[in-house]
């Protein structure tokens, strides 16, 4: 099972597709959490994460908006899409019945049903 901030940068990146890269999966997640993403932490998640076999990465082209600097792409391989797929379904399954979830009554009705 992967952690939370895993999950956040292997989402991040999945939404970005092509344009999946260091500093805008980072930028992606500050503005869905509201909290800051140190660029260390976003760094190591991802090279834990590629030793882990859930994404690929590469350094792109140098870019002159980025002073000439290179982007660290990312893509996610197919273990990375099925951990991030199983996480956001435990986090809903685990979730059910949580007095915070809009769908309670339903979600209890359907497992009274199931019963």
């Amino acid at each position: 099972m992967i952690g939370e901030f895993e999950y956040l940068i292997l989402t991040a990146a999945a939404s970005l597709g092509e344009e999946a890269y260091g500093a805008a999966i980072r930028a992606g997640i500050e503005e869905a959490t509201g909290r800051v993403c140190s660029i260390g932490a976003l760094y190591t998640t991802i090279d834990r994460l590629e030793g882990k076999g859930l994404i690929t990465s590469w350094m792109g082209e140098a870019t002159a908006e980025r002073g000439g600097r290179a982007k660290r792409m990312v893509r996610l391989t197919a273990a990375g899409e099925t951990a991030a797929k199983e996480f956001y379904e435990t986090v809903t399954r685990i979730s059910r019945g949580a007095s915070w979830v809009s769908n309670r009554t339903v979600v209890r009705e359907a497992i009274a049903w199931l019963r």
